[in-house]
């Protein structure tokens, strides 16, 4: 996006953050993190494999337990999941997963998965419409309601997966690596899609993402992520125009140029990486 929205109201308040695994010694996977986003603001978190970005979403929606730090949404706590039913307000945070295939249900039509978020947002008195109505803001035959996800393709399975979601009302939709096992071809499309439609039901999106070309396409604000830590921070398109922080200007760097020359980026060497946890935290402004 090449300007940043006004977008007054949080709807995601995240405050030093940590999630640490058990071993010895502990792994912290998060270590300190803080963000927020608004009603109809799109996210980014960007970052290499290992860096803290699934634990980071996961402790957000209530799957990862907090070592320590506050999630709230909308003011309210985000308690971990459990084997309870989670109260009808905290249905509002919704997540879509990197792979459908394993998120969706094989034995159940596609129709009754989405109709369990329609549910959900009944329970809180409100009405997001029906299934087949949902299939077709996504781009599918409403007529599919019967189908089952082995009769569909990934990309198809996985705008089933952000009906569901949408479909519950959500205030904070997470998308984590939700394209990932896409084709190329179906990636920005779905990206698009996700936005778009997160934005008309007035949520804040947190999208999680390597693919840092859909990132620009579709991301109000960036945050960028490296061993446990948000290293910088800032409007999208500033972000990629003017990046302070060395791990930052890395990344970009590592995208590949399409000039037919058929360079391969040149890989940070280990003292460059042992450097980068120094520099300072950065915040880039738009100019």
């Amino acid at each position: 996006m090449s300007t940043e929205t006004s977008h007054p109201r949080s709807v995601l308040d995240v405050d030093s953050l940590v999630v640490r695994y058990p071993g010895s010694p502990p792994v912290i996977a998060v270590d300190g993190v803080s963000l927020s986003i608004a009603a109809g603001e799109t996210v980014a978190l960007v970052g290499e494999s290992g860096c803290g970005k699934s634990s980071l979403a996961r402790a957000v929606v209530g799957i990862e337990k907090r070592a320590s730090g506050t999630v709230t949404v909308d003011g309210r706590d985000v308690t971990p999941l459990g084997l309870r039913r989670r109260s009808p307000e905290l249905t509002g945070v919704q997540m879509v997963f990197q792979d459908p295939a394993t998120s969706l249900n094989p034995r159940r039509s596609i129709g009754a998965q989405i109709a369990d978020g329609v549910e959900l947002s009944t329970r809180r008195g409100e009405k997001t419409g029906t299934p087949g109505e949902w299939l077709a803001r996504v781009g599918l035959d409403r007529e599919w309601v019967g189908r089952y996800p082995h009769q569909l393709s990934g990309g198809q399975k996985q705008r089933v997966a952000i009906a569901r979601a949408l479909a519950a009302g959500p205030r904070l939709l997470v998308a984590d690596e939700p394209i990932s096992a896409l084709d190329a071809s179906t990636q920005t499309t779905v990206a698009a899609l996700m936005r778009s439609l997160t934005t008309a039901v007035g949520a804040g999106l947190l999208f999680i993402s390597h693919d840092l070309a859909v990132v620009r396409r579709i991301a109000d604000r960036t945050l960028v992520m490296y061993a446990g830590r948000v290293v910088e921070s800032g409007p999208t398109e500033a972000l990629w125009q003017n990046p302070q922080h060395p791990y930052t200007r890395s990344l970009l760097a590592a995208i590949p140029a399409p000039d037919g020359a058929g360079r391969i980026p040149v890989a940070p060497t280990d003292a460059e990486r042992a450097t980068w946890l120094d520099a300072p935290v950065a915040t880039t402004t738009q100019s």
